[in-house]
């Protein structure tokens, strides 16, 4: 163990500049190396350590208030939607209850409706039958009319004479005459 300390503490043993060597001694130069690396590291690197942790610190605590507050705002708004949703289901059940009766409504005025024009149609329909039944027989009577007259008229020209086609014409002229002085 002298012997490590002693290439430690005898800085002034150095080999002669013409000479190069390498210490192998690996106990002996690590730990120096190591205490000197570490010892600059820290004493310049703790600033800039602690400025690049003091950074990350603050970006992680940004990172949480943001991701609390974006949580607070989802809550809200799933509150507000589950609020839209009650009021929209409320509104849908009446809505539905409110249209089946107005379905129910509508069906019965429908039902209605229609039984007053099948009425009207049953009542078009018989007044139809009843004046195409009117003018049949008066269509009828006017022909029975025209046949019966076309006899009598047969009738009376094959059984008149001028004799008394003269006095048929001349007692009408009197009947005409007498109803004149009638109505003067």
């Amino acid at each position: 163990m002298k012997n490590r300390t002693d290439s430690f503490v005898s800085v002034g043993h150095w080999p002669s500049a013409g000479s190069f060597e390498f210490n192998t001694d690996i106990l002996a130069t690590n730990p120096i190396n190591l205490s000197v690396v570490l010892g600059v590291l820290i004493f310049f690197g703790k600033g800039v350590l602690n400025d690049l942790l003091d950074k990350r610190k603050q970006r992680i605590l940004s990172t949480i208030r943001n991701s609390e507050e974006l949580r607070r705002g989802a809550i809200e708004q799933l509150e507000r939607a589950r609020v839209r949703l009650r009021k929209v289901e409320i509104k849908a059940d009446e809505y539905r209850t409110n249209g089946y009766s107005e379905i129910e409504q509508e069906k019965g005025n429908l039902i209605n409706a229609t039984c007053k024009s099948l009425e009207q149609l049953e009542n078009y329909k018989n007044e139809t039958i009843f004046f195409e039944k009117q003018r049949a027989i008066n269509q009828v009577r006017q022909q029975v009319l025209q046949q019966a007259l076309q006899r009598a008229l047969g009738t009376l020209n094959s059984c008149l004479n001028s004799e008394l086609h003269f006095r048929t014409i001349s007692a009408n002229i009197g009947i005409l005459g007498s109803a004149e002085e009638i109505t003067d």
